[in-house]
């Protein structure tokens, strides 16, 4: 019996043998999965306040945070089942399985706040969606390419954009409209992806076990410090894409359609400097981008702990935070597609993006407990930036100890170590 195609290897040769026809339509697929499913994972944090004012809860920080840690735990099975399994099956079926728990929230879990809480954690699936498109699309470019293709895969960052303009307002038409919509989007995506997408041309799966590749992934020293690099980055963007709502309504006082509409402004902001990370960094050096970012995120935390009052001032410095998470995001995927194995890049993809996602967890939590006891933020921000810091010597210690800062085109860029094991595995 021949195996389903989702296990056979591609015999077109090498990502310089796909066509850019080919490429771009992998791009797109990717892409969009990445959104849609970006989406789903965040609908309900627009509805925070909601549920507050509802007293469903005095707190909407845990409610929040539950799908991000999920989501990013789950990032280091998916990352590696992406190198055994493919990004055509894992995207397809992410996808398709999260409509389960969106219209459970929809119809039954938003009412009460132990079946939200369950709903938030199976919603969770869906944001393990990100660790299957970098190593599906790193394989379909060449590496002189890949910090920009990532970067433009990031832009399904965005999908948070979508549930911050439109669940509350589809909420206020009929509270399970946005649930409905999210979901019938969700289909139709698994649906074409599954018919469309195609493996790329050189992948073939991993049949090492599970344990053993992700030890020998976490033996890498690059899985640690990107990892760190990337908690701060994107964890720093979803903390604020997720938390910002309630921040503004308890420290500025705003209404929360109000305050769901700057959210909205900060992620797209996000959205659309991520892809600009990965240009860059095949351009000048991932280290130099990632300095440039953390160095703006850091200058932006100091600045806003003095709470600033007037309108344009902390609008500003939000913006230009965003900026550098969006920077920060797409340089640390530039640096993994450079300096990594292609047949290991699943894993650590997984595990660099479980990370941003714990980046994104612990935040809310924090600032949620500073408010209750102090009813200010300033030391939250201050922490922030005080990690910030850290991330930016740990991008220095990466530029001074290799040349690897050089864009992936370069000559002097490394190259990876093939263990005896990948040989195995490749042969």
């Amino acid at each position: 019996m021949s195996q389903p195609e989702m296990h056979q290897p591609s015999t077109a040769g090498s990502p310089a043998s796909a066509t850019k026809a080919q490429r771009t339509r992998a791009l797109i697929f990717a892409t969009l999965g990445f959104t849609v499913t970006f989406w789903a994972w965040s609908l309900i944090s627009p509805l925070g306040p909601h549920f507050v004012e509802e007293k469903l809860t005095d707190d909407s920080a845990l409610l929040v945070a539950v799908p991000v840690l999920v989501g990013s735990l789950g990032r280091i099975i998916v990352g590696a089942l992406t190198d055994r399994l493919g990004g055509r099956f894992m995207m397809s079926f992410i996808a398709l399985i999260t409509v389960i728990p969106v219209l459970f929230v929809g119809f039954i879990g938003q009412y009460n706040y132990a079946t939200l809480i369950v709903g938030g954690f199976f919603l969770g699936v869906a944001g393990t969606s990100f660790a299957v498109g970098v190593p599906y699309v790193n394989r379909w470019f060449p590496k002189e390419s890949r910090g920009s293709a990532i970067g433009v895969y990031g832009i399904g960052m965005g999908g948070t954009a979508i549930a911050a303009f439109t669940t509350v307002p589809l909420y206020n038409i009929w509270p399970q409209l946005p649930f409905v919509v999210a979901a019938v989007v969700l289909v139709i995506y698994a649906l074409l992806a599954f018919t469309l997408m195609r493996n790329p041309p050189d992948w073939q799966p991993v049949h090492q076990s599970l344990i053993r590749s992700l030890g020998q992934t976490m033996s890498v020293k690059l899985t640690w410090q990107a990892a760190y690099l990337y908690a701060l980055a994107f964890g720093g963007y979803v903390a604020f894409s997720v938390y910002l709502p309630t921040f503004l309504t308890n420290d500025y006082e705003l209404e929360p359609g109000d305050a769901a509409l700057r959210m909205a402004g900060f992620v797209i902001v996000a959205v659309v400097t991520r892809p600009l990370g990965g240009i860059l960094s095949d351009r000048i050096g991932a280290v130099k981008t990632l300095g440039v970012a953390y160095s703006l995120v850091a200058i932006c935390a100091i600045a806003l702990s003095f709470h600033p009052l007037a309108f344009i001032v902390y609008t500003s410095e939000f913006i230009v935070m965003s900026a550098g998470f969006g920077l920060g995001s797409g340089a640390t995927f530039a640096l993994i597609a450079q300096r990594s194995d292609p047949a290991r890049v699943g894993s650590i993809t997984g595990f660099v993006g479980a990370a941003g996602g714990l980046g994104g967890f612990v935040p809310p939590l924090l600032l949620g407990a500073m408010w209750s006891a102090t009813q200010d933020y300033s030391l939250g921000l201050l922490l922030l930036a005080g990690f910030t810091v850290l991330a930016l010597l740990i991008t220095l210690w990466i530029g001074s100890s290799s040349p690897g800062a050089e864009p992936a085109g370069s000559d002097d860029a490394p190259q990876p170590r093939i263990s005896d094991d990948d040989k195995e595995i490749r042969s």
